[in-house]
């Protein structure tokens, strides 16, 4: 279902540019499946019982045009964590960012529907001041095949090497999607940002680090553009001492900087530990807290 097999030529790409292209990463019934479990994920429909985290989409609140985003939906749906909490994910993203493991900081369900409008341009880093350490490596995949006029994410090459720069204002359906990552450039020394998008065939997606500028244009095609998205950080990541997330850090217990693997579990560590529900739960063997 999921394989990634990266080379010293990956990580040194990676190094060089923030990011690294796969073109397949999960097999067309993974798609199909995924796809059937938009419809009932983003129609309010959680098999697991439980809300996601973040809901930032519902059809009679927003605009049709806006892009649609779920957050922590492997919380909600076990088809969806079977993908987002895979091994493979984990270790990849591990390597990549020259950890001894990778556990869940959060995953992102988006759907931007024909003339889906942009998301800003940001670093995914920036949004983690409430984690020691804030870096993460993220892995990108398309459910939809992405086109140069269909909205897909656009990395900018070398960009993690430009320092770390402060939130973006408008994320969703921004005004200017690149109002962010101008003033970046600039602080930078960069005349010219060099923009790379993303095209690849459904299955197929990316690795990038978390300091890497990127976003997306509107989606000016008559397909829709699907994607999931794992974000991960080190294993061995803490709460920050004082800096809180007015929604993750309700996670944390009181007087313990320790993330607890219920909420943030590993998903592979060198020392070849793995949090220990993930398997089954993935595979609907267990419900949402039952004993692995």
């Amino acid at each position: 279902m999921l394989d990634v097999n990266l080379t010293q030529s990956d990580l040194e790409t990676f190094s060089a540019d923030g990011f690294i292209v796969v073109d397949k990463l999960i097999d067309n019934d993974a798609v199909a499946a995924l796809r059937e479990r938009f419809e009932k994920i983003f129609g309010g429909q959680f098999e697991s019982g439980i809300q996601p985290d973040e809901v930032n989409w519902l059809a009679e609140r927003d605009p049709a045009d806006v892009t649609r985003q779920i957050c922590n939906a492997w919380k909600s749906d076990r088809y969806i964590s079977e993908i987002i909490l895979h091994r493979a994910i984990g270790q990849a993203c591990a390597r990549l960012g020259g950890w001894p493991g990778a556990r869940i900081n959060q995953d992102n369900c988006f759907w931007k529907p024909p003339g889906g409008t942009a998301v800003g341009f940001h670093q995914d880093s920036a949004y983690e001041d409430w984690v020691v350490p804030s870096d993460m490596v993220s892995c990108w995949i398309a459910l939809d095949d992405t086109s140069e006029t269909g909205g897909t994410v656009e990395y900018i090459r070398g960009s993690h090497r430009w320092g770390e720069g402060g939130r973006t204002q408008e994320f969703h359906a921004p005004s200017d999607p690149f109002e962010a990552l101008g003033a970046a450039a600039r602080t930078a020394g960069i005349d010219k940002p060099d923009h790379v998008k993303l095209i690849v065939p459904a299955g197929g997606g990316a690795f990038h680090h978390g300091w890497t500028w990127h976003g997306s244009q509107a989606n000016a095609s008559r397909n829709p553009r699907r994607s999931i998205v794992a974000h991960c950080m080190s294993s061995s990541a803490r709460f920050h001492p004082h800096n809180r997330n007015p929604i993750y850090s309700r996670y944390q217990r009181f007087g313990d900087e320790d993330m607890h693997e219920t909420d943030f579990p590993v998903l592979w560590r060198e020392d070849g530990h793995r949090t220990a529900f993930l398997d089954a739960y993935g595979k609907r063997l267990i419900s949402w807290g039952e004993n692995s």
